[in-house]
C-alpha cells in the first residue's frame, strides 16, 4: 500500500513539476502568465507538501530548488557575485508565527523589519567610486542578464552617489499605476493586447532591446538591501535602508522596525489595507530580521534565506451582477465588449466596468446580462471576470452585434486574432482614434495636437481625413474653446513641419494592421518612395527581413482600398514628403555591425546610428563575437568593458568621421 500511495504521489508530482515550470516559463521569461499568482501559490504549497512528505521525490531541478527563471540569452549574462535569493511564502498567521519559532530557535530576541512586497522586477545594480557602472536582472539568483542601458533610463536612480564608494544594491523595478494605466489604454487604441499587470509591463519593459522603448516606459525603482559594499560598516537593516536614503537612492518608501510578533502581524495587516492607496503594485509584505550578524547565523537554504519571509496577501474577490454589456469600436474596427456592473469595491477603489476580451472570452464564461459574476483585479488594477457564479433568469451567453453599433456596417470574424471587426475605414467610431495615432509621437508627431483638440476639430466638422489636417488655418482654429492666436500659429507650425517627416513616419501614421513603427522603417528603407509601396505586392514585401507572410498582405491590401488610394492623393497634393531619407550613400559598412554607447561630443547615438545605415552598416544594441566596431563616447559603462573583454575594436567619434571622410 505504501508503495501504491508513492506511485500516486509520484506521478502527481511530476505533474505539478511540467505545470510549474510551464508557467515560470510564462511568467519570468516570456511576460505573459496564464494564472494569477494566488493560483500560482497554490500549485507551489501543493509540491513543497508533496516533497515534505515524501523527501525521496525532491530533485536538484525541482521549481522548489531554484530561483524564478533561468536567464533568456537576450542581453549578456552577468554571474552574480552575492545571489539574489528568492523568499519562502506564508499564507496565515500561524505560518508568520512558525517563522519566528524558527528564528528564536536559532538567535534570541529578534527585531524585525516589515516592508512592502514590491511587485516588479528584482535587480542588481553596481557602482564603482560612486558612479553608476551596471544593471543586471535577478535571473536564477547566480547569473541574470545585463539591461544596463534600460537600467539607466530609470529617472529615479542616481547616475552618481553621493559618496564616492563602490557598492552593489538590490532593488525592484516597477512601472506605478499610473503609468500602466496609460500604457494599457496606448496598446487598447491601437488594438493591441495589453499587458495584464504592472509586473509583466515593466519587465517586458526592461527588455527591451532599444533602451528608447524602455525610456518611454517611464519605469521606476526601489533599492532595498545592500548587496556588497567596501568598508561595509553597516550592522542593521533599518540603519542601511536611511543610509541608502542619505546616498541618493530611493527606497522603499515606508518600513516599520518591530519587537515583537503582534506589532509585525499589525504592520502587515495596515500594508494590506493601504495596497488600493498606493500608485503601485505590491503583492504581499516582508518580514525581515534587523541584526546582520542574526542573519548569518541563520543562513539560508538551497533557495531562501532563514531570516526573511513573504507574506502573501489572498486576491480580493466580490460577486455583483452584470447589469448590461457595451461594445467599444477601437481604431482598427475591433470591437470589444465592456461588462456593465453594480459597483462593487475592490482593493480600495469603487468597480463598475471591466473588459470583456472578445466572443471567445465570453463563451468560454458562458457570460450573459442579468448573471452574478466573480469580479476582482488582477495585479489589483485592472478589473476582471473571474466566473460567473449564478445565471440570471433566461440568461444565455452574449453575441457581439453583427453589425457596427458605430456606423452600421456588417463586421467580420478574424480568426487568427480571435478579433470581431468592423472594416469600414469611414467608420467614425475609428476615426478620431486613427486620427490620434497619426499624430501621435512616433508617427507624424504633431505638437499641440492632442485627443482633446482633435476631438474639438471633429464635432467643430473640421477634419473627415487626415488629409484635412493640411487645409487647417490659424483663422479656423481661432474659433475653438482656450485656443488663441499664439496657440493656433504654433499648431499650423507644427502640422506644417510635419509634412517633412520621413516616409516611414507616414506609413507608421496610417495604422496598417500588423505594422509597428520598426515595420514602418523596413518598408520605407526598402522600396525608397510610396508610389513603390503602393504598387508592391504581398510576395515583393516578403521578402524584406523582419516581415512575414501577415504582414505582407496586410499592407498590400490597405493600398488596394480605394480610400487609402485617395488619401494618399489629397497628402501629396497637400505637399507631404513622400520618400525616404534614409538613402544608403554607399556600402562602405556593408556586413559590419556597430554598437554606441556613452555620450558622444557632437551629435546624439540616434544619428549616428543614421549615419551608420547610411553607409550600409547595421546598429546592435549588445556587444557580441560579431560585433565589428563599438562606437564609444563618455561615460561608456558595461559595453565598452565587454568590447575589450572580447577584443572588438573600439572608436571615438573623431575615428568614426575619418572612416566616413574616406573614400568608399
Amino acid at each position: 500500500m505504501k508503495q501504491d500511495a508513492l506511485q500516486i504521489a509520484k506521478a502527481r508530482w511530476e505533474a505539478l513539476v511540467a505545470e510549474i515550470n510551464y508557467h515560470n516559463e510564462k511568467y519570468y521569461v516570456e511576460d505573459s502568465p496564464e494564472i494569477d499568482d494566488f493560483a500560482y501559490d497554490m500549485l507551489y504549497r501543493e509540491l513543497q507538501s508533496l516533497e515534505e512528505q515524501y523527501p525521496v521525490l525532491r530533485t536538484p531541478d525541482s521549481p522548489t530548488q531554484k530561483v524564478g527563471g533561468a536567464p533568456i540569452n537576450q542581453f549578456s549574462p552577468v554571474v552574480h557575485q552575492v545571489p539574489m535569493e528568492s523568499l519562502h511564502d506564508s499564507f496565515s498567521r500561524e505560518e508568520l508565527l512558525e517563522f519566528d519559532r524558527r528564528v528564536r530557535s536559532v538567535v534570541e530576541e529578534p527585531v524585525y523589519v516589515v516592508e512592502p512586497k514590491i511587485d516588479g522586477l528584482s535587480v542588481a545594480i553596481e557602482y564603482r567610486d560612486g558612479k553608476f557602472f551596471r544593471g543586471s536582472t535577478r535571473g536564477d539568483g547566480t547569473t541574470g542578464e545585463d539591461v544596463t542601458e534600460n537600467i539607466r533610463t530609470i529617472r529615479s536612480l542616481p547616475k552618481v552617489l553621493k559618496e564616492p564608494i563602490t557598492i552593489e544594491v538590490r532593488g525592484e523595478v516597477y512601472m506605478s499605476n499610473e503609468t500602466f494605466l496609460r500604457l494599457c489604454a496606448e496598446q487598447e487604441n491601437n488594438d493591441e493586447k495589453p499587458f495584464k499587470n504592472p509586473r509583466n509591463a515593466a519587465a517586458g519593459s526592461l527588455r527591451q532591446k532599444n533602451a528608447a522603448i524602455t525610456a518611454k516606459r517611464c519605469l521606476d525603482v526601489f533599492i532595498f538591501n545592500i548587496q556588497q559594499m567596501e568598508g561595509n560598516t553597516q550592522t542593521e537593516h533599518d540603519a542601511s535602508l536611511d543610509y541608502l536614503h542619505r546616498l541618493g537612492f530611493p527606497v522603499l518608501p515606508f518600513y516599520t522596525t518591530c519587537h515583537t510578533m503582534e506589532e509585525v502581524w499589525e504592520q502587515v495587516q495596515s500594508i494590506g489595507q493601504r495596497r488600493g492607496e498606493l500608485d503601485f503594485a505590491i503583492d504581499g509584505a516582508v518580514v525581515k530580521v534587523n541584526d546582520f550578524a542574526q542573519r548569518k547565523r541563520l543562513g539560508s537554504t538551497a533557495k531562501y534565506p532563514k531570516w526573511a519571509e513573504a507574506y502573501k496577501y489572498p486576491p480580493e474577490e466580490k460577486a455583483t451582477t452584470l447589469l448590461d454589456i457595451a461594445v467599444n469600436v477601437g481604431r482598427t474596427g475591433v470591437l470589444t465588449p465592456i461588462g456593465v456592473f453594480a459597483p462593487v469595491t475592490l482593493a480600495g477603489t469603487t468597480v463598475s466596468r471591466a473588459t470583456l476580451h472578445n466572443q471567445d472570452f465570453i463563451l468560454e464564461k458562458g457570460v450573459g446580462i442579468g448573471d452574478t459574476v466573480l469580479l476582482r483585479k488582477a495585479g489589483d488594477i485592472i478589473p476582471e471576470v473571474v466566473s460567473v457564479v449564478e445565471h440570471g433568469k433566461n440568461s444565455t451567453p452574449f453575441r457581439l452585434p453583427s453589425h457596427c453599433p458605430s456606423c452600421g456596417e456588417p463586421v467580420l470574424r478574424d480568426e487568427e486574432e480571435a478579433a470581431t471587426r468592423c472594416t469600414n475605414l469611414d467608420c467614425p467610431a475609428q476615426f478620431l482614434r486613427r486620427l490620434i495615432h497619426f499624430a501621435c509621437r512616433d508617427a507624424m508627431d504633431i505638437e499641440g495636437l492632442g485627443p482633446a483638440v482633435l476631438e474639438q476639430l471633429v464635432a467643430n466638422g473640421l477634419l473627415h481625413s487626415s488629409a484635412d489636417l493640411y487645409h487647417l488655418t490659424a483663422e479656423k482654429l481661432r474659433d475653438m474653446d482656450r485656443m488663441g492666436e499664439k496657440s493656433a500659429n504654433n499648431l499650423i507650425a507644427a502640422i506644417e513641419k510635419s509634412k517633412e517627416n520621413d516616409l516611414s513616419r507616414l506609413l507608421y501614421a496610417f495604422g496598417i494592421p500588423h505594422i509597428g513603427a520598426k515595420a514602418a522603417k523596413l518598408l520605407a528603407s526598402h522600396f525608397q518612395t510610396m508610389d513603390r509601396i503602393a504598387s508592391s505586392t504581398a510576395e515583393e514585401i516578403v521578402e524584406i527581413e523582419g516581415f512575414g507572410q501577415i504582414m505582407a498582405e496586410s499592407v498590400e491590401s490597405f493600398f488596394q482600398l480605394p480610400h487609402t488610394k485617395e488619401i494618399l492623393r489629397e497628402l501629396k497634393d497637400a505637399g507631404l514628403n513622400m520618400t525616404s531619407k534614409s538613402v544608403v550613400v554607399d556600402r562602405r559598412f556593408q556586413g559590419m555591425t556597430f554598437v554606441l554607447t556613452g555620450t558622444l561630443p557632437t551629435m546624439t547615438r540616434s544619428e549616428a546610428g543614421a549615419l551608420i545605415e547610411q553607409y550600409g552598416g547595421k546598429v546592435s544594441s549588445s556587444v557580441s563575437k560579431k560585433t565589428t566596431y563599438v562606437l564609444a563616447g563618455e561615460d561608456a559603462g558595461s559595453k565598452l568593458e565587454k568590447a575589450k573583454t572580447l577584443g572588438v575594436s573600439i572608436l571615438d567619434e573623431a575615428s568614426f568621421f575619418e572612416m566616413l571622410k574616406a573614400k568608399a
